[in-house]
């Protein structure tokens, strides 16, 4: 699938580069475009792109697989442009983290026979293309979201590209997608960020925290270019998980405001509790996993 294919990657940040290093150590040629110069170049000195494409996208047109490494908005808007000069390649992706939006653009694009909206669960706080890494997506899970009209063979060049990278795939309506998303993935974030604000205001920093507060606010130091973008396109989603968290925050606020030992010690036992099954699940989903060369 990957071996002498030619893939077009626009976008080096941490996704996007991860996959042009997995692509080339795989023996495909990557073809790729970023805004920052200095991180195409870079890419090109390391020998994993080996040629740049046009600013405009021209040589789209030379790739047999073109993936979209940017953020939800700037996704859409590159879409049609895609659609004028990827007139070769049979599968077209994308790595945003929401899928409702990029779908029904790649719909409006023209293009949503060849089209499926991926999102790799995996990733790091750290961001650009030194953060990048041929390994990131070994045993991750990648949603697959498929347009109303993508073609059976695009959606199995999409299970076979990912299965490549030894990540293991779901398909799943794009809809879903995202309003599962808004509680596992878009909620932690912003909480992330909410907890290191109220940190910063009141003085202090980070390097005071202990190891669980660095855990707990590492999300924060994200891409705020991305994270901007999926919280203005989930917006209905991520509103309604923050409403059920405040409705959290204000049990414990009051709780511990009135010294009620009994309903501080069963929400932390509530919170335990759901760790202690979580634990559990993930020791038997690592049970089942295939061992990787």
């Amino acid at each position: 699938m990957i071996a002498n294919s030619t893939v077009a990657i626009v976008g080096l940040g941490l996704m996007g580069g991860s996959v042009a290093r997995a692509v080339t150590a795989r023996g495909g040629r990557v073809l790729a475009h970023d805004r920052n110069t200095e991180s195409l170049e870079q890419a090109m000195r390391d020998g994993v792109v080996q040629a740049a494409l046009g600013h405009d996208l021209g040589g789209l047109d030379e790739a047999d697989l073109v993936v979209l490494a940017l953020p939800v908005d700037a996704t859409c808007r590159t879409l049609p442009v895609v659609a004028r000069h990827a007139t070769r390649a049979r599968l077209l992706m994308d790595l945003a983290s929401t899928k409702r939006s990029v779908v029904a653009c790649a719909e409006s694009a023209g293009i949503g026979e060849r089209f499926v909206g991926t999102h790799p669960l995996t990733g790091s706080h750290r961001s650009g293309w030194h953060a990048a890494r041929a390994s990131l997506f070994d045993g991750a899970r990648v949603f697959l979201c498929p347009t109303s009209t993508t073609t059976g063979a695009a959606l199995r060049l999409a299970e076979q590209f990912w299965s490549a990278l030894h990540a293991r795939t779901e398909a799943l309506d794009a809809r879903v997608h995202d309003d599962e998303m808004a509680w596992s993935s878009h909620l932690p974030h912003i909480v992330s960020s909410a907890l290191a604000v109220t940190l910063a205001e009141a003085g202090i920093p980070r390097a005071a925290l202990g190891p669980g507060g660095r855990d707990v606010t590492r999300l924060a130091g994200s891409s705020t270019a991305m994270w901007s973008a999926i919280a203005a396109d989930n917006a209905p989603a991520i509103t309604s998980a923050l409403l059920a968290f405040e409705e959290q925050l204000r049990s414990f606020r009051e709780a511990i405001a009135c010294r009620d030992g009994e309903s501080t010690r069963a929400l932390l036992d509530a919170g335990r509790a759901w760790c202690e099954t979580g634990e559990v699940e993930v020791r038997a989903g690592l049970e089942t996993l295939p061992l990787t060369p």
